[in-house]
Parts: C-alpha cells; sequence; structure tokens
C-alpha cells in the first residue's frame, strides 16, 4: 500500500459554532509532489491540513492517504504516513531538550530509547540542528525552532509532509535556510502559506482556496500569474514572476 497518494473527495467541514469552513474540496496529489494551498486569511486552509492526518474529520466526502480513507479508526496509522508541521512552533517543542523532543514522537510510536535517539540525532543533523540537542527549545531562535519542529516530524519517517505557514516569523537567513531544505525532500509536501515568493521557488503545483472552495488549481506559474485571479481572491502576483514570460 501507498501512503504517497493524497486525496480529498468532496470535503465538507463545518465548526461547532456553525462557520461552514470547507464546502466540498476536492484534489488529489501525487507521490513526489510539492503543493502549495493558498488563499486569503479564513479560505479553509488549516483547516484543510488538520483532515490530512485526522486532526479534524470530514461531516461530509472523504479524505484518502494512500489505500485508507482518514477515519477516527485509521487516524493513528495515517499520522505515521503524514507528517504535520504546525504554524506555531512552540505547539510542538515541549521537551526539556531538543535531542528529547526530536525523539519523542518515535519513542511514542514503540522504538526503544536508544533507536528513538539514534533517529533523533540523524533527523537534527538533517536539519543543520545537530549541535543544539542539548539545549532547552526556548532558547532557540524562531528559525531554530522551525528547524527542530521539522526534525521532530522527520524522525517519524513520514511519507507526506504537511507544512502551516512555515516561513512565518523567520527572518530572511532563516527563510533562506527552509527553502533549501524544503526543496532539498524528497517527500511529498503540502505546504498551505501566504509567501508565495516560497510557493514560487519550492513548488510545482498549486491549489487555490477561498471561502472553503477550490477556485483554482494548476501549475505555480499559471495560476499564480493570473493577476485578475490573484486580485479577486486577496492575492498579489508574486514579484518574481512579474518579470517572466507567463510559458
Amino acid at each position: 500500500m501507498s501512503h504517497h497518494i493524497v486525496e480529498a473527495r468532496d470535503v465538507h467541514y463545518t465548526y461547532p459554532g456553525g462557520h461552514e469552513a470547507l464546502r466540498g474540496v476536492s484534489f488529489r496529489i501525487t507521490h513526489g509532489e510539492a503543493v502549495a494551498v493558498v488563499g486569503p486569511n479564513g479560505a479553509g486552509k488549516s483547516t484543510l491540513l488538520q483532515h490530512l492526518n485526522g486532526t479534524l474529520l470530514p461531516a461530509r466526502g472523504e479524505v484518502r492517504i494512500g489505500d485508507d480513507p482518514v477515519t477516527r479508526d485509521t487516524a493513528p496509522r495515517i499520522r505515521r504516513a503524514v507528517g504535520m508541521v504546525f504554524q506555531d512552533p512552540d505547539d510542538q517543542l515541549f521537551m526539556p531538550t531538543v535531542l528529547e523532543d526530536v525523539a519523542f514522537g518515535p519513542l511514542n510510536h514503540g522504538l526503544a530509547p536508544e533507536a528513538a535517539a539514534e533517529r533523533a540525532r540523524a533527523a537534527l543533523e538533517r536539519v543543520g540542528m545537530s549541535h543544539a540537542a542539548d539545549q532547552p527549545p526556548y532558547r532557540l531562535s524562531a528559525g531554530e525552532k522551525r528547524a527542530v519542529s521539522i526534525a521532530g516530524v522527520l524522525a517519524l519517517s513520514p511519507d507526506v509532509l504537511v507544512m502551516d505557514e512555515p516561513s512565518s516569523n523567520l527572518d530572511p537567513r532563516g527563510r533562506r535556510r527552509l527553502m533549501e531544505l524544503l526543496k532539498s525532500f524528497e517527500h511529498t509536501k503540502i505546504i498551505a502559506t501566504h509567501d508565495l515568493e516560497l510557493v514560487v521557488e519550492v513548488c510545482s503545483r498549486v491549489i487555490l482556496l477561498d471561502g472553503g472552495l477550490v477556485k483554482a488549481e494548476g501549475p505555480v506559474v499559471q495560476v499564480l500569474n493570473d493577476e485578475p485571479l490573484m486580485l479577486a481572491h486577496g492575492l498579489e502576483r508574486p514579484h518574481s514572476l512579474r518579470h517572466r514570460h507567463p510559458h
């Protein structure tokens, strides 16, 4: 069974207060793709991401990871295949040291302490944070916390990386390091972001979400270079595309 295919089929979700966040979202993402989910505030991006690992479940419709529908019963297995990096790294970092934080997931999934620590060290090396293994997470910069959060997900060896606003609160150097890191991953990547320059550099396809609906989907340059479309949904054409031929 492959966990690399990510598919949404007519997904609807309404929050308890009555806000209809998703109103029939459908798409299919295949192995190795890097896909951005963009749209204005309140478009439903974060809600959609939380459906991809079973944090939220559809009121109607279906999400599938590989051959598995995402349900309450399959969610624990799905979370091994789909690694989620949240918008705020402090939501993921809570152990006394960086190494313990990154090893927490593998330990929780049944690895022996030695094996979990080895997996954590390898993940920290991958993101360039080996030097911080014994440091408390609260002493790290925003960019370092982001890298450690990604390491914590990589330590679980997921097939799919899902990231919510990964470049938020990063300085230019931290943002550049993040983009180089993301480009080096062979995983399937799904990135919800307002950072459209990151989308141009890291992703090959984009899904434009607004009002809980998919308004456009296609190659990054084709969608983001459509200025009337972008303006209609509260976005701007990225500066890097303004002088690039649309084809």
